[in-house]
């Protein structure tokens, strides 16, 4: 009994170890994006949880595209100046502002009405580029698109995939530093400022 016991424990070792048959398992993570940019990776394609384009419908998938481009870009501008403000720069006539959130709650609807009409101006002025990828507002007449920096398509390609993900940290970015100067009035948490990037400055 002992020795069909100890066989019994072998074989089931070996099978353990034995070859499987391959399966094919579809999730979320298969569809018909996994090959535009931004890509978590090429083992997992277009990373889509959620199901929100699993279905391969092109002009949703632009759409979100575009809503995520332009959040980022304005998550970039909002870390910027949220990073320089904090560290003292100020725009003539706003020295007296203060930085963080209490600048939207101090600096008055004089002052914020420029700020919003302006925001408006750029929404409904510039145009996507029909047929070209989302986010293109080359149709402008504003000089808007990566310029010369696009030497060719490749070139193209690695510009859009940049500002991708960096947008794509900037909102992560901006979201921190807006809750960790909430909980302790720290929002870059291992420091208390940044020095000043002044390109131009003498």
């Amino acid at each position: 009994m002992m020795k069909l016991a100890v066989l019994a424990t072998l074989a089931a070792s070996a099978a353990a170890f034995a070859p499987q048959q391959a399966t094919t398992t579809t999730t979320a993570l298969a569809g018909a994006f996994d090959n535009e940019i931004g890509a978590a990776s090429a083992e997992l394609g277009c990373w889509d949880p959620l199901g929100y384009v699993t279905d391969g419908d092109k002009e949703r998938f632009d759409h979100l595209r575009g809503v995520e481009l332009k959040h980022g870009r304005i998550a970039m501008l909002a870390t910027w100046g949220y990073a320089t403000t904090w560290s003292g720069a100020r725009f003539p006539g706003c020295e007296d502002f203060p930085a963080g959130h209490d600048a939207i709650l101090k600096m008055g609807a004089a002052n914020l009405l420029p700020v919003l009409l302006t925001a408006g101006l750029l929404e409904i002025s510039w145009k996507q580029k029909e047929g070209s990828f989302a986010g293109d507002f080359s149709a402008t007449k504003f000089p808007v698109g990566f310029g010369p920096y696009a030497r060719n398509e490749q070139d193209q390609i690695d510009l859009r995939t940049r500002e991708l993900n960096n947008g794509r940290a900037a909102q992560m970015g901006i979201l921190g530093m807006m809750v960790h100067e909430q909980l302790d009035g720290k929002p870059f948490i291992f420091f208390d400022k940044f020095d000043i990037y002044a390109p131009f400055a003498n």
